[in-house]
Order: C-alpha cells, then sequence, then structure tokens
C-alpha cells in the first residue's frame, strides 16, 4: 500500500465529505497515509476534518487528517494535490451562469463565456499553486477536478513542469445515460468515448456482442414524444441516433442551442442558484453526521453523493500502488494517440495508470461529420488557457470570440466587460485592462 502525503485544495467544499468517503472507502489502499485539508473557510474545514476522521476510525484506518488555510504549509513534502475549487464560490458561478443569458448567450458552468471565465479565474489561482509546488514538491502529482478541467491541464501542461491529470467521469456517465434513456443494460453497454472534455463522443460501441447503435435508434423512435424522458436526455438520445454515436450530453449547448437557450431564459432560477438554495441542508447533514461515530452520508443531502471524485482516487490508487489499470484521462495528446488533433493538446482519451506514470492510448479517429466541432473546441481551448495564464483583454476577446457558443465580436466585447466587471476581485488586473 501507498503511504502519501494527499494535499486536497477544495478540502472545504460541499463536495469535499463525499470525496473524503471515496477516499476512505478506498482506504485499505492509503493506510498510514496524511491528508489535508485546505481551504478558505476554517469552520467548514473543521466539519469535514471530523468527517473524514471519523469515516477512517470507523474503518480502523491509519489515516491522518488535518485542515488549514496555509496552502504553503500543506503543500511542502506532499505527493499528490487534489484540485476540485471553485474561485468565488457558487456566487461567482451564479454571475457565469446568469450574465451570459442576459447578453442572449447560453450561460454555463464549463461552456461558453461562463466556462470561459471559470477558466481565468481557476488558472489565475493554479498558477500560483504550480509555482508553489515547483518549490515545496516538485514531484507531486495534479489530480484535477478544477473546471473547466480540459483549459486547466492546457495551460498547466504548457507552462509548469509540474505533472497533471484532469479528470471528469463524463465518458462513464455519458453511457450510462444513454443506457438509461434506450432501455439498455449500463452493465452490458461498453463505449469507447474520445475528445476533449464535455466534449467527446464514442468511437466503439459494443453491446454484449452486438452493435447498440441501432437499439439506440429504435429507443429515439419509440420515445421521441415520450413526455417522462427529461429534455437534457431526450436531447442526448436524438444526437447519439443522429450521429450514430454516443455523445456528451454538453453538446446540447451546441447541437440544440436555440432550445437550451430558451430553456434556461425561462427558469427563474439558474443551476447554481438552484445548488445554493439545497447548500444549507447540505452543511445541516455534515454536521448531523459529524456528531456520530461512524458518519454514513445520504445521497439525497450530499453534493454530487456519498462517493465524489472517485475517479481520482482510482486512478491516484493506480499510480501509486503502481496496479497499472486503464481508465478516462484528460493528458497531452502524446504520439498522435487521437488522431487529426495536434500532439500537444490536452484531449480526453484512455489511458493505462501504472507507477511509471501515465500513458495514453491510441484511439480510432472521430468520425469526420462531427470531428470539425471539437477541433474548433480544441482551438478554442488552446487560446483560452494561453490567455488565462498569461494574456490580456485583447487576447481574452479573441479566445472568447473563437467560442462556437460566441463568435459574434461585438457580443463578446459586451459580455466579456460584463462579466470582467463581475469577477474583477478574482481576475489579474492585465485581464481588466
Amino acid at each position: 500500500m501507498a503511504r502519501i502525503k494527499l494535499v486536497y485544495l477544495g478540502g472545504g467544499s460541499t463536495r469535499a465529505a463525499g470525496t473524503m468517503a471515496s477516499f476512505m472507502a478506498n482506504g485499505a489502499d492509503f493506510d498510514g497515509s496524511e491528508v489535508v485539508l485546505v481551504d478558505l473557510d476554517e469552520e467548514r474545514l473543521g466539519l469535514i476534518r471530523t468527517l473524514a476522521e471519523k469515516m477512517a476510525r470507523a474503518r480502523g484506518l491509519d489515516i491522518a487528517v488535518s485542515a488549514t488555510t496555509d496552502r504553503r504549509a500543506a503543500l511542502d513534502g506532499c505527493d499528490a494535490v487534489l484540485s476540485s475549487f471553485r474561485p468565488g464560490g457558487f456566487a461567482a458561478r451564479v454571475h457565469d451562469e446568469r450574465i451570459p443569458l442576459e447578453h442572449g448567450l447560453i450561460g454555463q458552468e464549463t461552456q461558453g463565456a461562463g466556462g470561459f471565465f471559470m477558466a481565468l479565474r481557476a488558472i489565475a489561482v493554479l498558477k500560483d499553486v504550480c509555482a508553489e509546488m515547483e518549490e515545496l514538491c516538485p514531484d507531486a502529482w495534479i489530480f484535477n477536478y478544477t473546471n473547466p478541467v480540459n483549459i486547466v491541464a492546457e495551460a498547466v501542461t504548457h507552462h509548469s513542469p509540474v505533472k497533471i491529470v484532469s479528470l471528469c467521469e463524463g465518458p462513464i456517465y455519458f453511457r450510462d445515460e444513454i443506457a438509461s434513456s434506450a432501455g439498455l443494460d449500463p452493465d452490458v453497454l461498453q463505449v469507447t468515448m474520445v475528445g476533449l472534455n464535455h466534449a467527446c463522443w464514442g468511437v466503439e460501441h459494443d453491446y454484449g456482442g452486438r452493435d447498440p447503435l441501432p437499439l439506440i435508434e429504435e429507443a429515439w423512435e419509440r420515445r421521441r414524444d415520450d413526455p417522462t424522458l427529461e429534455p437534457h436526455l431526450r436531447r442526448q438520445l436524438r444526437l447519439a441516433a443522429a450521429m450514430g454515436a454516443v455523445p456528451a450530453d454538453y453538446f446540447q449547448y451546441y447541437y440544440f442551442t436555440d432550445e437550451v437557450l430558451a430553456e434556461l431564459g425561462g427558469k427563474p432560477t439558474t443551476r447554481a442558484e438552484d445548488i445554493l438554495g439545497w447548500s444549507g441542508d447540505y452543511w445541516r447533514h455534515y454536521a448531523e453526521q459529524a456528531e456520530t461515530e461512524d458518519p454514513q452520508l445520504d445521497p439525497g443531502r450530499s453534493r454530487g453523493g456519498i462517493h465524489e471524485l472517485e475517479l481520482a482516487i482510482d486512478v491516484m490508487d493506480a499510480i501509486f500502488n503502481d496496479k497499472d489499470e486503464t481508465h478516462p484521462v484528460n493528458m497531452p495528446n502524446a504520439g498522435g494517440a487521437l488522431p487529426g488533433f495536434p500532439e500537444d493538446l490536452v484531449v480526453e482519451v484512455l489511458g493505462r495508470c501504472h507507477g511509471g506514470g501515465i500513458e495514453v492510448i491510441p484511439s480510432k479517429p472521430l468520425p469526420r461529420h462531427v470531428r470539425g466541432l471539437v477541433e474548433m473546441l480544441g482551438e478554442y481551448q488552446a487560446l483560452a488557457a494561453e490567455t488565462a495564464w498569461a494574456g490580456t483583454r485583447a487576447d481574452a476577446l479573441r479566445a472568447l470570440s473563437a467560442n462556437p457558443l460566441v463568435r459574434q465580436v461585438e457580443v463578446a466585447e459586451r459580455v466579456y466587460d460584463a462579466l470582467a466587471e463581475a469577477h474583477r476581485d478574482h481576475l489579474p488586473e492585465r485581464l481588466l485592462a
């Protein structure tokens, strides 16, 4: 078993309780390790620390848990950094969602103008984190869940020697969503999804030795007027049938833009405002469980469920315990693993994870009829990463204008200035000028 020092950036977040449940569920593989929770809110850090300590004790694990607001002190000599934080919290996400809507654009956490500003804020912090890691723990890995994970990894891999892998369960749950919508067994449906994070497509499909795509097409014909099928799942199923490949459900923003924009504009609250409304109960639940000797999280009262960021824990386990496992990863396209994309572009493909690191596994190419949009998103990703790391307002406007959900220069200028003003406390001055 690996004895590591793990630093969790975002260790006082609403997701942190579920993340600690994930880590302790795999705790036997990390017995003797140390977890350091890092965040800005001391009270919430203390609560998550209590939960984690009691989870470890109830499982008979020798895992030390501490909490601090001093990031440098935490990073000193660590082996792994789990990054999952949101600069400005959910109040900032409200701006990312609502301000684009005011300018006739889709407002979303990782896509379009909102996702662009999440990237600017996140990378401003991670740039400092990388500098500190180069000094204090140069051999450590970053296991990144800070959104947008692809743009974060793009920036770090081009500008820092720190080892980073960005992770997302999307390629797993996109398959499960389609299986549910089409009435297929998710344990039998196998899909290899590649592309970019939140912009991946199935390039290999199998259903117990059968091609599942005809079954998906039949399911769409059967359910196209089914009122019980949720709108985003309906769009995903329709897109899978039309394109002959299982899609990331985020493609709804590009292939059904007007429909989604009308839907978002017609809601009284944004997704972030909904989560803010639920968060009080999350924290009450965590406080209640912290009073018990064996905390048990209720999926309905925990942000993200009871086992959060478990892919990060699995990849960490595979590397530090040399398990030689295959997982979806966001890494540079070494050797052209994803055909037709630059070798230095961060792509989402399968990776072989073992004690020597992560090797991306060559995949089949994306079908031509879906590749063009992914290529456009890849160019935007690279521009956004460069802007976030060292760019100016002029660079930002060029990058934002290249985003497929924005495109219009005048609109880009208006929404950029509105979002920059809203987020000015979390942005470097070079992006405000």
